[in-house]
């Protein structure tokens, strides 16, 4: 389907990841939820500059549900004149208990207006949209729900395959209803959004039932033998997402990333917190809040997005002191693989290490068959 050395599909939002697996064989998503079209085009040039006629792609988020999701999604000052105070309340107590300082008047994240499209919503998408389909990309990704029309008719016309992905078996008989090209089949040990759904029991559940739409494997997959375990589910490749977030390229928080580095496979859980809908990420003291007697409960998606927008970049601003009371509420999106990312590695190491250890997997397995 796209010409490339290894079935490995890696998505990230850092740039430097997305060219370094395309370069060493697989293929490079770019993550552009969280970036303005003028980003996004000053990335995907230099992506493209990098990479020169290898394959690339680029993921965005448009949810199948979501506040205002009739009207392509509410604008930021709406959204913020629906955020309960109670919830403001707690979230100004959190950080004030944590020591959190506020942004300077020079971040450019301080006194944002409120014209801003809803984060992931269409209005936001939209924009993504324009600048990703103005660029050579092979792949567009939805990652909550079935691609909208507009995303599967422009790719459709520009030749661009198109990925949606599932975690349970209603979710990828929907994709494939829809036109999908291919359909990533996210277990629960994923990072990010994810169902309840094991990989080993989800991937060759989706394969059967889309066939013949070809299936990714994706959700607590870093390593070559669980590639191998992956293709003798029934997938065509992976998707990993994860295991990137510590490579000497990854952009990952520096306090953020020594946690990954010193975490276990259990370290992690999946929350609310941060977007309004179930995402596996680092256990942290801002999980343990949210969750706490004293919390409100998170709001849904993209209330909670909005509600937590300026406190989550004074978080990061402040916990690069890593002796920091706000470096306790530090976290971000990460996998079970966790727990085997335990060394800052090159992403091209990453990709060929995968790659050796699939064959040793593969020739154990046929040696056993003798």
């Amino acid at each position: 389907m796209f010409g490339i050395e290894f079935p490995i599909l890696a998505f990230s939002h850092c740039r430097d990841v997305v060219a370094a697996v395309t370069k060493a064989g697989g293929l490079g998503v770019l993550g552009a939820a969280g970036v303005s079209p003028d980003q996004l085009d000053i990335d995907l040039r230099w992506i493209r500059d990098e990479v020169g006629q290898r394959p690339f792609g680029v993921d965005v988020i448009v949810p199948a549900k979501y506040e205002g999701k009739d009207e392509g999604g509410l604008g930021w000052g709406q959204l913020v004149d629906m955020i309960p105070r109670a919830h403001k309340d707690f979230l100004e107590d959190l950080l004030r208990r944590y020591e959190v300082p506020a942004l300077p008047d020079s971040d450019p994240a301080a006194g944002r207006g409120t014209t801003r499209p809803a984060p992931m919503s269409m209005n936001q998408a939209s924009g993504l949209l324009d600048v990703a389909f103005a660029h050579p990309i092979s792949l567009i990704a939805n990652a909550l729900g079935p691609p909208p029309k507009q995303m599967l008719d422009r790719a459709g016309e520009l030749g661009v395959k198109v990925a949606a992905l599932a975690g349970k078996k209603a979710h990828a008989v929907r994709h494939a209803a829809a036109g999908v090209d291919l359909i990533i089949a996210q277990g629960y040990e994923a990072g990010g959004h994810t169902g309840e759904i094991g990989t080993m029991v989800l991937v060759p559940e989706i394969v059967d039932a889309v066939a013949p739409v070809p299936v990714l494997a994706a959700g607590g997959i870093g390593r070559g033998r669980q590639l191998a375990a992956a293709l003798a589910l029934g997938a065509e490749g992976v998707w990993c997402g994860s295991v990137w977030l510590t490579t000497e390229e990854a952009e990952t928080h520096p306090t953020v990333k020594q946690k990954f580095l010193a975490a276990s496979s259990s370290d992690t859980l999946r929350s609310r917190s941060r977007t309004g809908k179930p995402a596996r990420q680092l256990r942290s003291a801002w999980t343990d809040e949210w969750e706490g007697p004293t919390s409100p409960g998170p709001l849904g998606m993209p209330l909670q997005p909005v509600l937590i927008d300026e406190a989550s970049r004074r978080v990061d601003r402040a916990a690069h002191d890593p002796n920091s009371k706000a470096a306790q509420l530090a976290n971000y999106f990460v996998g079970q693989i966790v727990g085997d990312m335990n060394q800052v590695k090159p992403t091209r190491r990453v990709v060929l290490e995968m790659v050796e250890e699939f064959i040793d997997a593969m020739q154990r397995v046929e040696s056993m068959m003798q």
